[in-house]
Protein backbone atom coordinates (compact mmCIF):
# COMPACT_ATOMS: atom_id res chain seq x y z
CA UNK A 1 0.00 0.00 0.00
CA UNK A 2 3.04 2.44 0.99
CA UNK A 3 4.63 1.64 -2.18
CA UNK A 4 1.58 2.20 -4.50
CA UNK A 5 0.86 5.73 -2.43
CA UNK A 6 4.47 6.64 -3.03
CA UNK A 7 4.45 6.14 -6.86
CA UNK A 8 1.39 7.89 -7.51
CA UNK A 9 2.67 10.66 -5.43
CA UNK A 10 5.70 10.40 -8.07
CA UNK A 11 3.42 10.63 -10.91
CA UNK A 12 1.39 13.46 -9.67
CA UNK A 13 4.51 15.52 -8.99
CA UNK A 14 5.64 14.98 -12.77
CA UNK A 15 7.66 12.38 -12.68
CA UNK A 16 7.66 9.30 -15.27
CA UNK A 17 8.04 6.51 -12.86
CA UNK A 18 8.91 2.79 -14.01
CA UNK A 19 8.58 -0.33 -11.54
CA UNK A 20 10.82 -2.75 -12.22
CA UNK A 21 9.34 -5.58 -9.28
CA UNK A 22 12.35 -7.47 -8.16
CA UNK A 23 10.52 -11.10 -8.55
CA UNK A 24 9.29 -9.71 -11.86
CA UNK A 25 6.09 -11.38 -12.16
CA UNK A 26 2.56 -9.79 -12.75
CA UNK A 27 0.81 -9.25 -9.50
CA UNK A 28 -2.93 -8.89 -10.99
CA UNK A 29 -5.01 -6.07 -9.62
CA UNK A 30 -1.98 -4.93 -8.06
CA UNK A 31 -0.48 -4.09 -11.07
CA UNK A 32 -3.12 -2.79 -11.97
CA UNK A 33 -3.45 -0.52 -9.76
CA UNK A 34 0.04 0.82 -10.95
CA UNK A 35 -0.72 0.82 -14.35
CA UNK A 36 -4.12 3.06 -14.13
CA UNK A 37 -1.94 5.38 -11.64
CA UNK A 38 0.49 6.12 -14.61
CA UNK A 39 3.36 3.60 -13.40
CA UNK A 40 5.13 1.60 -15.92
CA UNK A 41 5.41 -1.73 -15.14
CA UNK A 42 7.98 -3.51 -16.47
CA UNK A 43 7.38 -8.06 -15.94
CA UNK A 44 10.76 -9.29 -16.51
CA UNK A 45 10.79 -12.78 -14.33
CA UNK A 46 14.48 -13.22 -14.93
CA UNK A 47 17.37 -11.57 -13.45
CA UNK A 48 19.09 -11.53 -16.57
CA UNK A 49 16.45 -9.48 -18.24
CA UNK A 50 15.84 -6.83 -15.57
CA UNK A 51 19.78 -6.52 -15.58
CA UNK A 52 19.58 -5.64 -19.70
CA UNK A 53 16.74 -3.20 -18.41
CA UNK A 54 18.50 -1.36 -16.67
CA UNK A 55 21.90 -1.17 -18.57
CA UNK A 56 19.76 -0.03 -21.17
CA UNK A 57 17.14 2.76 -19.20
CA UNK A 58 19.50 3.53 -16.23
CA UNK A 59 21.38 6.23 -17.84
CA UNK A 60 18.40 8.18 -18.19
CA UNK A 61 16.99 7.86 -14.99
CA UNK A 62 16.90 11.11 -12.28
CA UNK A 63 16.83 8.62 -9.62
CA UNK A 64 16.45 5.27 -8.70
CA UNK A 65 14.32 4.63 -5.32
CA UNK A 66 15.64 0.40 -4.46
CA UNK A 67 13.41 -0.80 -1.49
CA UNK A 68 15.48 -2.46 1.41
CA UNK A 69 19.03 -2.51 2.04
CA UNK A 70 19.61 -6.56 0.62
CA UNK A 71 18.40 -5.13 -3.01
CA UNK A 72 20.55 -1.93 -2.51
CA UNK A 73 23.99 -4.17 -2.32
CA UNK A 74 23.05 -5.73 -5.68
CA UNK A 75 21.62 -2.63 -7.26
CA UNK A 76 23.78 0.43 -5.81
CA UNK A 77 27.22 -0.56 -7.16
CA UNK A 78 26.06 -1.26 -10.38
CA UNK A 79 24.21 1.87 -10.43
CA UNK A 80 27.14 4.15 -9.32
CA UNK A 81 28.65 2.45 -13.17
CA UNK A 82 26.33 2.91 -15.06
CA UNK A 83 23.96 5.93 -13.97
CA UNK A 84 26.02 8.48 -12.38
CA UNK A 85 23.90 11.31 -12.86
CA UNK A 86 20.70 9.19 -10.96
CA UNK A 87 20.37 10.21 -7.46
CA UNK A 88 20.15 7.01 -5.37
CA UNK A 89 17.63 6.79 -2.83
CA UNK A 90 17.37 3.64 -0.02
CA UNK A 91 13.97 3.51 0.84
CA UNK A 92 14.63 1.24 4.42
CA UNK A 93 10.80 0.37 4.70
CA UNK A 94 11.97 -0.26 8.66
CA UNK A 95 15.42 -0.90 9.89
CA UNK A 96 15.89 -4.44 9.06
CA UNK A 97 19.05 -4.95 12.01
CA UNK A 98 16.45 -3.37 14.74
CA UNK A 99 13.85 -5.92 14.14
CA UNK A 100 16.23 -8.36 14.24
CA UNK A 101 18.29 -6.80 17.33
CA UNK A 102 14.37 -6.62 19.30
CA UNK A 103 13.62 -10.29 18.22
CA UNK A 104 17.10 -11.66 19.73
CA UNK A 105 16.44 -9.60 22.68
CA UNK A 106 13.00 -10.76 23.23
CA UNK A 107 13.79 -14.30 22.50
CA UNK A 108 17.08 -13.96 24.53
CA UNK A 109 18.42 -15.80 21.15
CA UNK A 110 22.64 -15.30 20.67
CA UNK A 111 22.34 -16.24 17.19
CA UNK A 112 19.56 -13.32 16.25
CA UNK A 113 21.69 -11.26 18.05
CA UNK A 114 24.58 -11.95 16.00
CA UNK A 115 22.73 -12.14 12.71
CA UNK A 116 21.53 -8.07 13.93
CA UNK A 117 25.23 -6.82 13.94
CA UNK A 118 25.93 -8.48 10.58
CA UNK A 119 22.41 -6.70 9.00
CA UNK A 120 23.40 -3.74 10.81
CA UNK A 121 26.84 -3.58 9.06
CA UNK A 122 25.01 -3.98 5.88
CA UNK A 123 22.65 -1.89 6.15
CA UNK A 124 24.52 1.38 7.47
CA UNK A 125 26.83 0.75 4.58
CA UNK A 126 23.98 1.20 2.01
CA UNK A 127 22.34 4.07 4.11
CA UNK A 128 26.24 5.52 3.53
CA UNK A 129 26.29 4.86 -0.11
CA UNK A 130 22.98 6.30 -0.35
CA UNK A 131 22.50 10.06 -1.78
CA UNK A 132 18.95 9.79 -0.12
CA UNK A 133 17.67 7.21 2.57
CA UNK A 134 14.23 6.90 3.34
CA UNK A 135 12.98 5.47 6.85
CA UNK A 136 9.12 5.64 8.30
CA UNK A 137 9.35 6.88 11.32
CA UNK A 138 11.53 9.91 13.43
CA UNK A 139 12.87 7.28 15.72
CA UNK A 140 15.20 5.77 12.86
CA UNK A 141 16.08 9.15 11.86
CA UNK A 142 17.59 9.57 14.91
CA UNK A 143 19.09 6.39 15.34
CA UNK A 144 21.13 6.51 11.87
CA UNK A 145 21.66 10.06 12.84
CA UNK A 146 23.81 9.21 15.56
CA UNK A 147 25.42 6.54 13.69
CA UNK A 148 25.88 7.86 10.19
CA UNK A 149 25.80 11.46 10.80
CA UNK A 150 26.92 12.59 7.59
CA UNK A 151 23.85 10.68 5.80
CA UNK A 152 20.39 12.45 4.61
CA UNK A 153 18.09 10.55 6.07
CA UNK A 154 14.45 11.78 5.51
CA UNK A 155 10.87 10.81 6.86
CA UNK A 156 8.92 9.24 4.55
CA UNK A 157 6.31 7.29 6.10
CA UNK A 158 2.93 5.62 5.62
CA UNK A 159 0.66 7.07 3.07
CA UNK A 160 -3.05 6.58 3.84
CA UNK A 161 -6.68 8.49 3.31
CA UNK A 162 -8.89 9.02 6.33
CA UNK A 163 -12.23 7.02 5.80
CA UNK A 164 -15.57 9.42 5.32
CA UNK A 165 -17.86 7.10 6.14
CA UNK A 166 -17.43 5.19 9.44
CA UNK A 167 -20.16 3.17 10.71
CA UNK A 168 -20.83 3.77 14.94
CA UNK A 169 -19.94 1.66 17.53
CA UNK A 170 -23.78 -0.04 17.94
CA UNK A 171 -23.76 -2.47 15.44
CA UNK A 172 -20.47 -3.52 15.73
CA UNK A 173 -18.22 -6.90 17.52
CA UNK A 174 -15.31 -8.32 17.92
CA UNK A 175 -11.74 -7.64 17.66
CA UNK A 176 -9.35 -7.42 14.90
CA UNK A 177 -5.51 -8.92 14.17
CA UNK A 178 -4.25 -8.38 11.07
CA UNK A 179 -0.41 -9.57 9.92
CA UNK A 180 0.95 -11.81 7.82
CA UNK A 181 2.42 -15.28 8.88
CA UNK A 182 6.09 -14.00 6.68
CA UNK A 183 6.55 -11.53 8.82
CA UNK A 184 8.04 -12.95 12.28
CA UNK A 185 6.93 -9.71 14.82
CA UNK A 186 2.98 -11.16 13.40
CA UNK A 187 3.97 -14.58 14.71
CA UNK A 188 5.00 -13.27 18.05
CA UNK A 189 1.64 -11.18 18.66
CA UNK A 190 -0.47 -13.73 17.83
CA UNK A 191 0.97 -16.60 19.84
CA UNK A 192 0.91 -13.93 22.50
CA UNK A 193 -2.69 -12.90 22.22
CA UNK A 194 -3.94 -16.39 22.13
CA UNK A 195 -2.23 -17.74 24.76
CA UNK A 196 -2.17 -14.74 27.20
CA UNK A 197 -4.66 -12.26 26.42
CA UNK A 198 -8.08 -14.37 24.68
CA UNK A 199 -8.29 -16.24 27.65
CA UNK A 200 -8.59 -12.83 29.82
CA UNK A 201 -10.60 -11.42 27.21
CA UNK A 202 -12.92 -14.15 26.47
CA UNK A 203 -13.36 -13.91 30.51
CA UNK A 204 -14.30 -10.45 30.51
CA UNK A 205 -16.69 -10.75 27.43
CA UNK A 206 -18.49 -14.40 27.22
CA UNK A 207 -19.21 -14.11 23.41
CA UNK A 208 -16.31 -12.05 22.19
CA UNK A 209 -15.27 -12.47 18.85
CA UNK A 210 -11.83 -12.28 17.54
CA UNK A 211 -10.80 -11.87 13.73
CA UNK A 212 -7.16 -13.06 12.87
CA UNK A 213 -6.04 -11.70 9.17
CA UNK A 214 -2.84 -12.48 7.24
CA UNK A 215 -1.46 -14.58 4.95
CA UNK A 216 -0.30 -18.41 6.00
CA UNK A 217 -2.36 -17.38 9.58
CA UNK A 218 -4.86 -20.32 9.03
CA UNK A 219 -1.49 -22.79 8.76
CA UNK A 220 0.61 -21.34 11.66
CA UNK A 221 -2.46 -21.47 14.05
CA UNK A 222 -4.42 -24.56 13.34
CA UNK A 223 -7.45 -25.34 14.79
CA UNK A 224 -8.15 -22.20 16.82
CA UNK A 225 -9.28 -21.67 19.96
CA UNK A 226 -12.92 -20.83 20.98
CA UNK A 227 -14.45 -17.20 19.57
CA UNK A 228 -11.41 -17.09 17.10
CA UNK A 229 -12.17 -17.01 13.50
CA UNK A 230 -8.71 -17.30 11.31
CA UNK A 231 -9.28 -15.36 7.84
CA UNK A 232 -5.97 -15.60 6.18
CA UNK A 233 -5.60 -13.60 3.25
CA UNK A 234 -7.83 -10.78 2.97
CA UNK A 235 -8.08 -8.92 -0.28
CA UNK A 236 -10.56 -6.12 0.76
CA UNK A 237 -10.28 -5.61 4.87
CA UNK A 238 -13.24 -2.89 4.06
CA UNK A 239 -16.26 -4.63 5.37
CA UNK A 240 -14.40 -6.07 8.58
CA UNK A 241 -13.18 -3.20 9.26
CA UNK A 242 -16.66 -1.58 8.75
CA UNK A 243 -18.42 -4.04 11.29
CA UNK A 244 -15.67 -5.22 14.49
CA UNK A 245 -15.60 -2.79 17.51
CA UNK A 246 -11.96 -2.78 18.07
CA UNK A 247 -8.41 -3.63 16.54
CA UNK A 248 -5.53 -4.87 18.12
CA UNK A 249 -1.41 -4.49 17.70
CA UNK A 250 0.10 -6.45 20.11
CA UNK A 251 3.72 -6.52 19.06
CA UNK A 252 6.77 -6.86 21.25
CA UNK A 253 8.87 -6.10 19.11
CA UNK A 254 9.83 -5.24 15.31
CA UNK A 255 10.60 -1.66 13.83
CA UNK A 256 9.62 0.61 11.68
CA UNK A 257 5.81 1.80 11.82
CA UNK A 258 2.94 -0.34 11.67
CA UNK A 259 0.41 0.15 8.49
CA UNK A 260 -2.04 -2.40 10.51
CA UNK A 261 -2.11 0.05 13.32
CA UNK A 262 -2.50 3.27 10.66
CA UNK A 263 -4.94 0.99 8.43
CA UNK A 264 -7.40 0.92 11.77
CA UNK A 265 -7.30 4.25 12.50
CA UNK A 266 -7.87 5.69 9.21
CA UNK A 267 -11.10 3.73 9.20
CA UNK A 268 -12.10 5.07 12.42
CA UNK A 269 -11.48 1.56 13.71
CA UNK A 270 -9.70 2.06 17.84
CA UNK A 271 -6.52 0.56 18.24
CA UNK A 272 -5.32 -1.13 21.67
CA UNK A 273 -1.62 -1.46 20.55
CA UNK A 274 1.76 -2.01 22.82
CA UNK A 275 4.66 0.49 22.86
CA UNK A 276 6.52 -1.26 20.15
CA UNK A 277 3.65 -0.81 17.78
CA UNK A 278 3.04 2.87 18.71
CA UNK A 279 6.76 3.74 18.19
CA UNK A 280 7.38 6.35 15.35
CA UNK A 281 3.30 7.11 15.51
CA UNK A 282 3.69 10.40 17.70
CA UNK A 283 0.60 8.55 19.09
CA UNK A 284 -0.90 9.94 22.86
CA UNK A 285 -1.71 7.20 25.40
CA UNK A 286 -5.76 7.66 25.82
CA UNK A 287 -6.83 10.21 22.75
CA UNK A 288 -5.30 8.31 19.60
CA UNK A 289 -5.20 4.79 20.79
CA UNK A 290 -4.44 3.22 23.67
CA UNK A 291 -1.08 1.91 24.46
CA UNK A 292 -0.44 -1.16 26.63
CA UNK A 293 2.29 -3.23 27.59
CA UNK A 294 0.94 -5.41 30.14
CA UNK A 295 -1.43 -8.22 29.49
CA UNK A 296 -3.86 -6.87 32.26
CA UNK A 297 -3.82 -3.61 31.02
CA UNK A 298 -4.13 -4.13 27.32
CA UNK A 299 -7.10 -6.39 28.17
CA UNK A 300 -8.36 -3.86 30.25
CA UNK A 301 -8.35 -1.28 27.52
CA UNK A 302 -9.65 -3.53 25.09
CA UNK A 303 -13.32 -4.57 27.29
CA UNK A 304 -13.26 -0.60 28.02
CA UNK A 305 -13.50 0.13 24.22
CA UNK A 306 -15.94 -2.90 23.74
CA UNK A 307 -18.68 -1.90 26.09
CA UNK A 308 -18.22 2.26 26.37
CA UNK A 309 -19.95 3.87 22.88
CA UNK A 310 -19.21 7.31 23.78
CA UNK A 311 -15.14 6.13 24.27
CA UNK A 312 -15.53 4.18 20.92
CA UNK A 313 -16.84 7.80 19.16
CA UNK A 314 -14.23 9.98 20.68
CA UNK A 315 -11.11 7.55 20.15
CA UNK A 316 -12.15 7.13 16.55
CA UNK A 317 -12.43 10.60 15.44
CA UNK A 318 -9.13 11.36 17.24
CA UNK A 319 -7.50 8.43 15.74
CA UNK A 320 -8.96 9.43 12.51
CA UNK A 321 -7.57 13.26 12.37
CA UNK A 322 -4.26 11.85 13.62
CA UNK A 323 -3.77 10.00 10.60
CA UNK A 324 -5.03 12.75 8.29
CA UNK A 325 -2.11 14.73 10.40
CA UNK A 326 0.71 12.77 9.92
CA UNK A 327 -0.10 10.24 7.39
CA UNK A 328 -1.42 11.58 4.92
CA UNK A 329 0.03 12.34 0.89
CA UNK A 330 0.57 15.82 2.34
CA UNK A 331 2.35 15.19 5.19
CA UNK A 332 4.75 12.85 2.68
CA UNK A 333 4.71 15.19 -0.39
CA UNK A 334 7.96 17.54 1.08
CA UNK A 335 9.99 15.27 2.28
CA UNK A 336 9.61 13.12 -1.42
CA UNK A 337 10.14 16.30 -3.41
CA UNK A 338 12.92 17.14 -1.33
CA UNK A 339 14.65 13.68 -1.74
CA UNK A 340 14.73 14.43 -6.01
CA UNK A 341 16.36 16.24 -8.81
CA UNK A 342 13.47 18.87 -9.88
CA UNK A 343 11.13 17.17 -11.91
CA UNK A 344 12.22 16.92 -15.60
CA UNK A 345 9.17 15.97 -17.70
CA UNK A 346 11.25 14.14 -20.42
CA UNK A 347 12.99 11.91 -18.13
CA UNK A 348 12.10 8.53 -15.84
Amino acid sequence: MRALRLMELLVELGYRVDFLPEDGRDAGRYSDALAAAGVAVHHLPRAGARLRWLRAHAADCTAVVVSRYHLAEALFPLLRGIAPQARLVLDTVDLHHLREQREGEQRGDRALLRLSATTRRRELAMVAMADTTWVVSPVEQALLARELPAATVRVVSNVHDAETDVPGPQARRGVLFVGGAGHPPNLDAVSWLLETLWPMLRAAIADLELHLVGDGLPAFVGAPPAGVVVHGHVPDLGPLLRRVRVGVAPLRFGAGVKGKVNLGMAHGLPMVVTGCAAEGMHLVDGEHAFVADAPADFVERVVRLCNDDALWARMSRAGQAHVAHRFSIAAARDAVRASLPPTNPSAP
